[in-house]
């Protein structure tokens, strides 16, 4: 895939905010050994400058972490606490794009993850969804874009062990985001 925009069917250069209502962020971790808990965040805002060279474009986004909803609220409430996120102490997390790149047709977005007062280089996978008008006079963009992080390091390192071995909560927690932003006008 070439960097230049023109490529890319409806593709403008501005500025967008993500829509929350139209937007998705969420994750899945092992649980048990046996299966997958998955869950996501209700609150978060964001913005996301494309540029007429899209590998210039860039991501700022902040994520609630007590607005997580497993589907379960006493496990959530754990998550919440020092065990886990502790969202006292730590109420945001922040990911800031460094750098956008092609790897072979893909796009990839690198940038710095804050969870728990930690910061880590972290690679989204990319994939542009499409841009267009919509049915207010604006006009959307759609992206998805997913990563693999260890929780450890990050700070969420609890270890529950299980009788005869394995673990609670894997370690490995895949994140995955849909994302529609709006293109600010003016």
């Amino acid at each position: 895939m070439s960097s230049t925009a023109v490529q890319i069917p409806g593709y403008v250069a501005g500025t967008w905010e993500i829509d929350p209502v139209h937007s998705d962020v969420s994750f899945s971790v092992r649980h048990m050994m046996v299966s997958k808990v998955r869950g996501r965040f209700t609150t978060f805002s964001g913005e996301i400058v494309t540029r007429e060279n899209i590998t210039d474009s860039t991501v700022n986004a902040t994520i609630a972490a007590d607005s997580i909803d497993t589907g379960q609220e006493q496990r959530d409430t754990h998550i919440r606490s020092n065990d886990f996120f502790d969202v006292e102490n730590h109420p945001q997390w922040t990911f800031r794009s460094t750098g956008a790149r092609a790897k072979g047709d893909d796009l990839v977005v690198d940038g710095e993850l804050t969870i728990k007062g930690v910061t880590r280089p972290v690679s989204l996978a990319l994939e542009l969804n499409g841009f267009g008008p919509d049915a207010y006079g604006g006009y959307r963009a759609g992206f998805s874009a997913s990563t693999t992080i260890d929780r450890n390091d990050f700070g969420v390192d609890i270890k529950l062990p299980m009788d005869g071995g394995g673990v609670v909560v894997g370690d490995k927690v895949q994140i995955n985001l849909e994302i529609e932003g709006v293109l600010r006008q003016g």
